[in-house]
């Protein structure tokens, strides 16, 4: 094991076990860069990873910049769509002027997606040091700029996690029916849901169609995803949620998120089905 192989663990809080699954699990999509990036020589690649709450997304993204910054000796970065939050005030001026539910974070129109689009074509140009903002969700707020990370230099991957990368809007007349209590009792009238689906269906298209590269860690149901956000929470150093508000928060998710495990498989890179202990069970 390598020092940069013993960080990412610790890092992770990962078993040793963990690397011999991941360089099998994803060796085709380090093969698949490795042949992409000596074919483009030093042009920036970009893979997108789609992943529910608690899936894995980030580790991933830190795996893959872990060993293809090593065996490969080129820069890497990894980047998480709620790195591109609206700021808290920005959201409460939202959820007056739009909708309350708008307030929280997470759906699409609570993104500063031009902020992640400016970011990214910065660190590819790499013309000038690229500030990359981070979010701070102790406090619901960005990081302040003088915390953040100043990247300097050619990046030759970018690897950008989100629950929703890749996801597509849903036909408005499927927006009708609500999907669970938050969407009955707190957008009865739909407002909400179609100002998320409207935000989903423009910018966040542009944003998504920059990737190279779309993977996929494909929950087995919707169900499971409390169990997963729960482990989450419980592995922070301070939790935010308790149950209760845990099962309130994935709410918000659930119509994107079921509409992704519908629709995306057929259109990933890379597909990669999970059970309920995560553990990949199908790659595709």
């Amino acid at each position: 094991m390598t020092p940069a192989q013993s960080d990412f663990l610790q890092r992770n809080q990962l078993p040793d076990s963990y690397l011999e699954q991941a360089q099998k699990n994803y060796k085709s999509v380090l093969e698949n860069f490795a042949q992409a990036h000596h074919k483009g020589h030093s042009q920036t690649r970009i893979i997108a990873i789609n992943g529910s709450q608690g899936s894995g997304k980030s580790t991933l993204a830190d795996y893959l910049c872990t060993v293809i910054a090593e065996h490969q000796n080129i820069a890497t970065l990894a980047l998480s769509l709620d790195d591109f939050y609206l700021t808290k005030a920005e959201r409460l001026q939202l959820s007056r002027d739009v909708h309350p539910l708008l307030a929280t974070r997470g759906v699409p129109g609570t993104h500063d997606i031009g902020l992640a689009i400016a970011t990214i074509n910065s660190l590819i140009a790499a013309q000038s040091p690229t500030l990359v903002t981070r979010f701070d969700k102790s406090c619901d707020d960005r990081f302040p700029a003088h915390q953040c990370e100043t990247v300097n230099g050619p990046v030759g991957l970018i690897v950008l996690e989100g629950w929703c990368m890749g996801a597509t809007a849903q036909q408005t007349s499927e927006l009708c029916d609500p999907v669970n209590q938050l969407e009955d009792t707190e957008d009865a009238n739909a407002i909400w849901r179609n100002y998320v689906n409207m935000a989903l269906a423009g910018d966040y298209q542009r944003l998504f169609s920059m990737a190279d590269t779309l993977c996929m860690l494909r929950a087995p149901s919707f169900d499971t995803i409390f169990k997963w956000r729960l482990e989450q929470e419980n592995k922070m150093a301070r939790p935010l949620m308790n149950e209760t508000e845990i099962l309130r928060f994935i709410q918000y998710y659930q119509r994107i998120t079921e509409h992704c495990l519908q629709e995306m498989p057929s259109r990933v890179d890379h597909l990669f089905q999970l059970n309920h202990n995560r553990q990949i069970t199908e790659t595709q």
